[in-house]
């Protein structure tokens, strides 16, 4: 399954790919030559432009959830990889979930933290590609690993016997690695077609980071079939995901309706709640964003949401897979303990 998978990602990009260079005309060739010589070497950000007077204290605020965001991720991993209670597939994913958020920030707080004190908001041209590839690699493996946790909830309660036999280490392993895999095949497609556009027209980008649709509003030249093509991949990466996960779902619910008794119910519907509000988020943000034309591209409501999914969206993940359960409060409990009495 997970090979067909694979090949299923690989070859549609190829496939993808292949048809979009063939789509360029004779005319858009030489439109693309005539302009190959003042390429744009740079891009400058101009996401929080209309609010200079507020730069300092929005770096403050997001400096201080920043900070917290990783601490709680960092505390999240330390206690699941100490306490061996915790060594179940459901933590394995917690825990990779925490790193790709982790990652996921990195690449992109620090340099907006940088630009709101900064006088120049640039980036290099590269490093702009860079960045969009890591942010869209880590995001689309986001996708694949919530699917893969509503497939953890759907064995763990649909057939709990054969759990540990089903969701072993190199079946949980195995689902990790294909998420990044097909994570970074999608990226690498998007970038590729992206930034083998001409840049030249502008520089300004109204954003606070290489996101596709302002990076797309300043190329100089691509065709609505180019964009079709970034939105079809998009399309891909949240819907295959989300269809699982609601196939996962619709199995558990008539699976938890057949439980005799309601704390039995209460105690099932309770273990998905965390995994349903994640991905309600997750693909709520995402799907506004990234499933629209052109035409209706606003850069004011875009940098919201991308603040939302960027900032606070990890900022509350911890809190609500990790920090409101008790088995994981026991665990971080046991982790200290042993911590206080070694030291």
């Amino acid at each position: 399954m997970i090979i067909s998978f694979l090949g299923f990602f690989y070859f549609s990009g190829i496939f993808l790919g292949t048809v979009f260079s063939l789509r360029l005309s004779p005319d858009d060739v030489s439109s693309m030559e005539c302009v190959n010589e003042t390429l744009v070497t740079e891009f400058v950000f101009l996401g929080f432009s209309s609010l200079a007077g507020l730069q300092p204290l929005l770096f403050a605020v997001f400096l201080l959830v920043y900070l917290f965001t990783l601490g709680t991720n960092a505390i999240i991993v330390s206690t699941i990889v100490l306490d061996r209670a915790l060594r179940t597939p459901m933590y394995f994913f917690l825990a990779v979930l925490s790193c790709f958020e982790t990652c996921y920030t990195f690449v992109i707080v620090p340099k907006m933290l940088v630009d709101l004190l900064a006088q120049k908001k640039a980036i290099s041209f590269l490093g702009c590609a860079i960045q969009m590839f890591s942010f869209l690699f880590l995001g689309c493996s986001h996708s694949f690993l919530l699917a893969a946790m509503g497939y953890d909830r759907y064995v763990a309660i649909c057939d709990p016997l054969r759990y540990t036999v089903l969701m072993g280490f190199g079946v949980c392993a195995g689902l990790v690695a294909a998420a990044c895999a097909c994570g970074f095949i999608v990226a690498q497609i998007i970038t590729s077609l992206v930034f083998n556009l001409p840049f030249h027209s502008s520089n300004q980008l109204h954003h606070f980071f290489c996101d596709i649709s302002p990076v797309l509003k300043v190329a100089s030249y691509h065709t609505h079939f180019s964009q079709m093509v970034i939105i079809m991949l998009c399309a891909l990466v949240l819907v295959i995901p989300l269809l699982l996960i609601l196939v996962s779902y619709i199995l558990i619910i008539s699976a938890i309706l057949q439980f005799p008794s309601t704390l039995g119910r209460y105690k099932a519907f309770s273990t998905c709640a965390s995994h349903l509000i994640i991905v309600i988020v997750h693909y709520g943000c995402a799907s506004f964003i990234y499933l629209r034309l052109k035409s209706y591209y606003s850069s004011s409501q875009d940098v919201l949401i991308s603040v939302s999914y960027t900032i606070l969206t990890p900022l509350f993940n911890p809190m609500i897979y990790s920090l409101r359960n008790k088995e994981f409060k026991s665990a971080l409990q046991r982790v200290v303990g042993r911590t206080i009495c070694l030291s």
